[in-house]
């Protein structure tokens, strides 16, 4: 999760050639986990913080929207940030993309199908969209060629639990199981 967060944070300073980051206001699509440590780590910068879910945290002080063509509307930085479902395909559509427009940054650091690439893709060249920042690609491993060309696209192999610690504590996990599994104990992760 920490290189989740660091790419999101990567992306944003690489596109800083045309974007100042601290001030901007940050709208997170899925507040688990991932989206509240971007969150937490954008309240530093006094980015003002608001996301969307499928329904609204009251354990949290962010701004909520219903629907993220609201939420697109009313921020300069649309991160993605929520497990894929059939309602999470193309939730980044042309609709938002539009809302979000010329001066908005999309990050998606979910999953490649969450984004509609084709209407990313268009919105990038056509200059309604003013940046992103991707680590995930719909048909990964293929990435649309008219991306690589553009200066404001940073593009990343999906790279999030690239850290030591976190590969070590992945290991340990299929160890723990394989122990858990000879032994006739509950496995630490079920596949169900």
């Amino acid at each position: 999760m920490l290189l989740v967060v660091v790419f999101c944070s990567m992306s944003i300073f690489l596109l800083l050639n045309f974007l100042q980051f601290t001030g901007k206001s940050v709208g997170i699509i899925g507040l688990g986990r991932i989206g509240m440590g971007i969150a937490k780590r954008a309240e530093a910068f006094s980015c003002p913080i608001s996301y969307y879910t499928r329904t609204e945290k009251s354990d949290v002080n962010y701004k909520y929207y219903p629907s993220v063509i609201e939420l697109a509307s009313n921020c300069q930085i649309l991160v993605v940030a929520c497990p894929l479902t059939e309602e999470t395909r193309h939730i980044i559509n042309r609709e938002v993309i539009d809302a979000l427009g010329p001066k908005g940054v999309l990050i998606n650091i979910g999953r490649g199908p969450h984004v509609d690439e084709r209407e990313l893709v268009s919105a990038l060249v056509e200059g309604r969209l003013g940046g992103a920042g991707l680590d995930v690609f719909e048909r990964e491993p293929e990435v649309p060629e008219e991306l690589f060309g553009l200066e404001n696209v940073v593009l990343t192999p999906h790279i999030g639990s690239g850290t030591v610690e976190t590969r070590m504590a992945m290991a340990d996990l299929v160890l723990g199981n394989l122990e858990a599994h000879f032994l006739n104990k509950p496995l630490l992760t079920p596949v169900v």
